[in-house]
């Protein structure tokens, strides 16, 4: 019986692939898949250590996604409700957005409340959507009762999102450290959500949907292997990972106390 050397080596691309693709995926463990996880994590355990019936405002609240965590405390929502899931096209959209249960819609600079009118404010993946980040800083210390807290996430570094409402790629340490200090806080948390390696990790397992949106060309079976053996590498690195967060991370988590 005869075989086709073609069909032979096709036959032995597609196994070598199929096993080294699964082989190397399993090496490339979590690396680039934590951002959500940890922040949601951080936020709930941050949370839960306020006490209960404490009144608290959530700033661009969305979709009332982290309403969920507050079941002890009084919570208020609050956003512009501009953004409808569909935005102008651009970069990373989710397609539906409801705002429809939001307790407060108004300019996030702007809230119509009390001076010192909550114990507690969260403002979660927010910044970067905001033309005047810095006046929203001042408008949540406003809000904010003396010996409260302020619960902060923002990007590191970020991809377009949610486009037109898209301003800054991210923030530093330094920024929090500097205006929160300005505006009367003092930082009694800062995390780094992921770390040089895991940012990599994440963006290499986001390139296939890239292409397809934006590159006309396909991904080799080669080049597939190729990604695999570098998220191999990534998730090896940032098991020894030593402060590359300091360099690059998904974002940062910021509890900080209204002196």
């Amino acid at each position: 019986m005869s075989v086709n050397p073609l069909h032979l080596l096709a036959s032995i691309r597609r196994t070598v692939t199929h096993r080294f693709l699964g082989l190397t995926s399993n090496k490339g463990g979590q690396c680039g898949t934590q951002n959500k996880a940890n922040r949601d994590a951080w936020l709930e355990r941050t949370l839960a250590s306020i006490p209960a019936g404490r009144r608290i405002l959530d700033a661009g609240a969305g979709e009332l996604q982290y309403e969920r965590f507050c079941a002890h405390l009084d919570y208020v929502s609050q956003d512009s409700a501009q953004y409808d899931g569909e935005g102008d096209g651009i970069g990373l959209q989710v397609g539906a957005w409801d705002q429809s249960l939001l307790d407060i819609v108004c300019d996030i600079t702007n809230i119509p409340q009390p001076d010192a009118s909550f114990d507690a404010v969260m403002c979660i993946e927010v910044l970067e959507h905001l033309p005047d980040p810095i006046g929203a800083l001042r408008e949540l210390a406003r809000v904010v009762k003396p010996g409260g807290t302020l619960m902060i996430t923002a990007p590191f570094c970020s991809l377009s999102h949610y486009s037109p409402h898209f301003y800054y790629t991210g923030y530093s340490s330094n920024f929090f450290q500097h205006w929160l200090t300005e505006l009367g806080f003092e930082i009694e948390d800062i995390q780094w959500n992921g770390n040089y390696f895991e940012y990599l990790g994440q963006e290499l397992k986001r390139l296939p949907w890239v292409r397809e949106k934006y590159a006309d060309t396909t991904i080799t079976w080669s080049e597939r292997i190729a990604i695999n053996v570098v998220l191999g590498l990534v998730n090896r690195l940032s098991l020894h990972d030593n402060g590359s967060e300091q360099l690059l991370a998904y974002g940062l988590h910021i509890r900080a106390r209204r002196r």
